[in-house]
C-alpha cells in the first residue's frame, strides 16, 4: 500500500502544544513516527519555525528524521502562490499560506493538513485554490485538519 504523503504547515507543529489541538497534532506526529504517513515539509516552514519556541523547533527537528521530504520553493510554486494573490483568495499579508498550498499542489501531495481555519481549511477557499490549480494543469489538493487525518483514536 502506498504511504500517503502529507504536507503539514507550521500550525500543525505548534498545535502539539496548544490545549485545543494537541491531542490531534500529537496523534499525527505519532502517525509520522510510526511510518503510517510521510511528512512533507518545506523551507517556508523551516523559516517560520526559526522564531518559534524551542519545544516547537524540537518537534520540527524530530519530524525531519521521519523520512520527511523537504521541499524548496521553485518558480512553479511561486507562480501558483502569485495567482492566488491576483485572484484575491488571500491578501498579501498571508502570502505564505498560499505558498504552502502551492508547494503541496506542485509536488502532488496526497493531502495538506493545517489548523488554519481562516485562510486554508475553509470550504470556500479550498474551492478557489483548486480552481486555480486545475486551470494551471495541476490536480485538486485535498485539505483537512489533523483531527480528520490522524489514525489516533481510531
Amino acid at each position: 500500500m502506498k504511504i500517503q504523503r502529507i504536507y503539514i504547515d507550521t500550525s500543525v507543529i505548534g498545535g502539539c502544544f496548544d490545549v485545543e489541538f494537541a491531542e490531534w497534532s500529537n496523534g499525527l506526529m505519532a502517525d509520522f513516527r510510526n511510518g503510517i504517513f510521510q511528512p512533507l515539509l518545506s523551507e517556508v516552514i523551516s523559516a517560520e519555525i526559526g522564531d518559534a519556541p524551542e519545544n516547537v523547533q524540537f518537534v520540527y527537528a524530530e519530524l525531519i528524521t521521519f523520512n520527511a521530504e523537504v521541499l524548496t520553493v521553485e518558480e512553479n510554486s511561486l507562480e501558483l502562490a502569485d495567482e492566488y494573490q491576483k485572484r484575491g483568495i488571500l491578501s498579501p499579508n498571508f502570502y505564505d499560506d498560499g505558498l504552502h498550498i502551492a508547494l503541496a499542489t506542485v509536488v502532488q501531495a496526497d493531502l495538506l493538513v493545517s489548523w488554519n481555519f481562516k485562510h486554508i481549511v475553509r470550504f470556500d477557499k479550498i474551492r478557489l485554490f483548486n480552481a486555480v490549480n486545475i486551470e494551471f494543469g495541476y490536480t485538486s489538493l485535498q485539505i483537512f485538519s489533523p483531527r480528520e487525518v490522524t489514525t489516533y483514536g481510531h
